[in-house]
């Protein structure tokens, strides 16, 4: 993508990935506040990926996340708003104020949810394109999951679903080294990973999860792939989270060495970087977005602080059908 990108695709890319920074970093203090009930799981490090990936869909195609999923609403379009409102327990978020951090969905841009269930977002996605397959609408899954799903046996279930009958989703893992607190090379067997995929005659590959240019380029042909009906792809991107698994993790199992070397690898400062040397923008541009961005992030928080919460009236809402 890099010899045909331009100046508005790269602004939106670099602007969605500064914008989930910046949102992450105002859930971190609503949390350490005693604003958000539960845990969070913050995104920041892996922006990458989610940019990368819903930057090649159209608005009714379908995400599935998992429950570091803020970055995924985000980039497929959900009002940060409503987001911080969710979060934080306030009636306007997307599920009421009831749901919190991993129960997000938002139908009006095909996002299927946040999900706390390890690999949960792997049948979702594969039952979403399989309705759309049926329905003949040349919409396409993505499913999202992490590292910890490679040995669920979910995936191998949908993986088998999806080869079988040629449905058009896509699996994206995203990498980051670990499973909650535990290195994944320790608990797992079968590499490369990529074999998991490849062992239903899926194609699959591993791509750099800190570039969100190269993670365009994978998954653009993978969704392109997928609407003319030759199936899915099984696509893994190696990436990093800068936090712990959840906020107030210490992080005391990662060596500081290799915290150093992959945020050298920031995919926001490497996009920056890349904008420079292209003249695509200046280090003022650069410097103002990220100004209007923050401005614009720490606003909607202090709206969404002020949202009523649910009522008792809200108790019975959307548990039974019409």
């Amino acid at each position: 993508m890099t010899a045909k990108l331009n100046r508005p695709q790269s602004i939106k890319l670099y602007k969605d990935m500064v914008t989930i920074r910046a949102f992450e970093e105002e859930v971190r203090k609503m949390f350490s506040a005693g604003l958000a009930p539960g845990l969070v799981h913050l995104y920041s490090g892996q922006e990458a990926v989610g940019v990368g990936t819903c930057a090649t869909l159209d608005k009714d195609d379908y995400i599935a996340s998992h429950h570091r999923g803020h970055g995924h609403c985000i980039a497929k379009g959900s009002d940060i708003t409503r987001l911080f409102a969710e979060i934080i327990g306030r009636r306007p978020g997307y599920s009421l104020g009831r749901g919190g951090s991993m129960h997000i969905h938002d139908p009006e841009t095909g996002n299927l949810g946040t999900n706390g269930i390890v690999g949960g977002s792997v049948p979702l996605a594969t039952g979403a394109a399989l309705s759309a397959k049926l329905r003949g609408t040349g919409q396409v899954a993505i499913s999202f999951f992490g590292d910890g799903v490679l040995n669920q046996g979910i995936l191998f279930e949908s993986l088998n679903m999806a080869a079988l009958w040629s449905l058009p989703v896509v699996f994206v893992c995203e990498n980051n080294g670990y499973g909650e607190f535990t290195e994944i090379d320790d608990v797992t067997a079968g590499r490369p990973y990529t074999k998991r995929g490849a062992a239903f005659d899926i194609p699959a590959d591993k791509y750099d999860g800190m570039d969100v240019l190269v993670v365009f380029d994978a998954v653009s042909k993978a969704v392109e792939r997928a609407r003319k009906g030759k199936g899915p792809s099984f696509l893994i991107f190696d990436t990093y989270r800068y936090s712990g698994h959840s906020v107030g993790d210490k992080q005391e199992y990662k060596d500081e060495k290799e915290r150093q070397l992959w945020e050298a690898r920031d995919p926001i400062q490497k996009m920056a970087k890349l904008m420079v040397k292209m003249k695509l923008a200046t280090k003022n541009d650069l410097k103002k977005m990220d100004e209007e961005i923050n401005s614009t992030v720490v606003a909607a928080a202090k709206v969404a602080k002020k949202m009523p919460v649910p009522g008792a009236d809200d108790l019975a809402r959307h548990v039974y059908a019409p």
